[in-house]
């Protein structure tokens, strides 16, 4: 059995995946307190601290042959726009992966990032210190939908291995679930679509929607993701984020996807346990990786190392 601990384990994406893949996850660690309660609800097999990882004495974790770990993306990505001061704090987070390494030297680590990780003015630096620990390095993107998760949502993963060369990964790419599979129209709370205080923008959306798909689909409540026309329901959603994006039409009233129905698009088991708060809910939803792909990336680097 492979042991793996989980950095920034968050709602627990990687260690879920780990736990389909046949890994056993043994310790997990978070700087907010309620990540690390949830995850503890869903993994209570591991140990868990709550702290900030630049501060782990990690010679009070546990030995491990997989080191994953998601660092914050807020301070990469460009989907809150533009860079604001907390963004290199968040960026420096992914030191701790090489702080961590560094001590224990694992066979192998996997990180997982937005795409735009890579484009970090320090990530050359950081390979380097990687490297220098004895790791090639294979980074790939994926998508979720490849994996067979109901959801579009491209994410960089870094596998690590203590080889002369970066190990060669082929995940083959599965066939797409449509949104279908987790859109549930007998719950929600529904509001009608022509009421009062209604957005404008909102009526259009809804109008051009309805226009090419008929009377259900979805949209992007804000305006983002699939633009002005909405998304239908044969195809795997856009991106699950960490605030209300997609509401679900039904002729003449819609609403937003539940925490459940954002839990099956971000295709965690249906018994996964998730905060009561839904807004808290949604907010770890959408920081989350989908486990399919953690799944697919462990299970085809254990066949090919």
């Amino acid at each position: 059995m492979m042991d793996a601990i989980d950095l920034f384990a968050g709602l627990g994406g990687n260690s879920e995946g780990a736990r389909m893949a046949g890994v056993n996850v043994v310790w997990a660690a978070n700087h907010w307190q309620a990540a690390v309660e949830i995850h503890a609800a869903n993994h209570p097999g591991a140990a868990h601290v709550c702290q900030d990882l630049h501060q782990a004495d990690w010679a009070r974790v546990p030995a491990h042959d997989l080191l994953m770990a998601s660092p914050a993306c807020q301070g990469h990505t460009h989907a809150r726009g533009k860079e604001r001061p907390h963004h290199d704090v968040t960026r420096s987070t992914a030191w701790a992966v090489v702080s961590a390494a560094e001590y224990h030297r694992p066979a192998f680590v996997m990180v997982e990032n937005v795409p735009e990780f890579a484009r970090w003015a320090l990530y050359p630096a950081w390979c380097a210190a990687m490297s220098a620990l004895g790791y090639a390095l294979a980074p790939m993107i994926l998508d979720a939908a490849d994996c067979g998760v109901p959801q579009h949502r491209r994410r960089l993963f870094i596998v690590g291995t203590r080889s002369k060369h970066p190990i060669e990964l082929q995940i083959q790419p599965r066939q797409h679930v449509p949104a279908a599979s987790f859109v549930d129209f007998r719950t929600g709370k529904w509001t009608p679509i022509n009421r009062p205080g209604r957005s404008a923008r909102t009526l259009a959306r809804v109008a051009a929607g309805r226009a090419r798909f008929g009377r259900r689909f979805l949209a992007p409540y804000y305006g983002s993701g699939s633009g002005e026309t909405g998304r239908c329901l044969d195809r795997p959603i856009g991106t699950i984020t960490t605030r209300d994006r997609w509401s679900v039409i039904d002729g003449d009233q819609m609403r937003m996807l539940t925490a459940g129905e954002c839990r099956a698009a971000m295709a965690f088991p249906d018994g996964y346990v998730l905060p009561e708060d839904r807004r808290l809910a949604i907010h770890m939803l959408g920081n989350a990786v989908p486990p399919p792909m953690t799944a697919a990336v462990i299970t085809e680097l254990r066949r090919a190392a």
